[in-house]
């Protein structure tokens, strides 16, 4: 008897237009808390595309657009404190934008896209590494494709720099936040 074996996909093996799947994806950030430990937080509602092209990863493109009221790091209290003009200021500012300017397949199953990362108003470039997870077809006929990044950015460098001092010495929040993306998205075209 011969047993088939399936060859993982690779980043070629992508070409199309996808859509994040909110229900099967993750945005979430890692900040320092009080100098000793972490506090993760999620959005839960975004939105978000991307395009992969086959011939020229160069020319593929993503988005992701955030709603900040979304924000949820399980403590009602910190979450209207981050909502509020010292960290978000969504009233003024309710979405968080990544567009990108550039992505770089790095090996067979990793890439970097760089572009603008837009929070509060500020626009600075990032690039966050991916590595592709795989694809497979869900028991729906779907295409999904599974990706993993993370990136580490400075709050301050985007206008938000409220903090508190602490008696032992330090502050309350930590300036580097790492951004972190679990995402599983369906193939549309």
């Amino acid at each position: 008897m011969t047993t088939a074996h399936a060859v993982p996909p690779t980043l070629a093996d992508l070409s199309g237009v996808y859509v994040i799947d909110a229900a099967h994806t993750r945005i979430g950030f890692v900040a320092r808390h009080a100098m000793v430990t972490k506090v993760r937080g999620s959005f839960n509602e975004f939105e978000g595309r991307f395009t992969a092209d086959r011939a020229d990863p160069s020319r593929s493109s993503a988005n992701v657009t955030i709603q900040a009221a979304s924000i949820d790091t399980r403590n009602e209290q910190r979450d209207a404190h981050l909502r509020s003009n010292d960290f978000l200021a969504m009233d003024e500012h309710p979405q968080i934008t990544f567009v990108t300017t550039g992505v770089r397949q790095t090996g067979e199953t990793s890439l970097e896209l760089t572009g603008d990362l837009s929070i509060r108003g500020v626009t600075n470039s990032i690039t966050i590494p991916f590595e592709f997870e795989g694809a497979s077809t869900d028991p729906f006929g779907n295409l999904r494709a599974g990706f993993e990044g993370s990136a580490t950015i400075s709050r301050k460098d985007y206008g938000i720099t409220w903090n508190a001092a602490l008696e032992t010495g330090g502050v309350l929040v930590g300036d580097k936040i790492v951004l972190e993306f679990e995402v599983s998205a369906i193939k549309t075209a």
